[in-house]
């Protein structure tokens, strides 16, 4: 998990505390109706996702969320829906516990091509039967093309 320098200063603060953190995942679909989940590097299965930063849109926060973490340059089209509460949380290896609330975003691919950055070992798209378990789950119908 990369962690920004206003989340590490609140960090510095809080110690390993639970923290709430406003966040967004990235529904994109290829030319064939598949969603992109990308393989974590410390394991598991996800949508292109992370924290809002300050003075960021959700929308500005999945564009620049799927560009870091695949490649891939988007376009915001909707917002599928708003998640939280404590299917959400997590704790991290070094102890810290967060809350996501999360932001689905649906985007269209715009440009770019698949590279992955050091939170993704690997990333492509899937038919929606193919998907595995995410660390994280969301309505399975949000996930359909369409």
């Amino acid at each position: 998990m990369a962690i920004s320098e206003y989340y590490a200063a609140i960090r510095g603060r809080i110690g390993n505390d639970l923290l709430l953190i406003p966040s967004v995942a990235a529904v994109v679909h290829d030319d064939l109706g598949r969603v992109l989940i990308q393989e974590r590097r410390e394991g598991g299965f996800s949508l292109p996702a992370g924290a809002i930063e300050p003075g960021e849109t959700p929308f500005d926060a999945a564009v620049r969320e799927v560009r870091e973490e695949t490649g891939l340059v988007v376009a915001p089209e909707t917002i599928l829906g708003a998640f939280g509460g404590k299917a959400y949380r997590t704790a991290y290896p070094n102890g810290d516990e967060v809350e996501y609330t999360v932001i689905l975003v649906r985007c269209e691919v715009v440009g770019g091509s698949l590279a992955f950055d050091d939170e993704t070992k690997s990333a492509s798209f899937l038919q929606l039967d193919e998907i595995p378990s995410l660390t994280m789950e969301y309505p399975r119908h949000l996930l359909a093309a369409g």
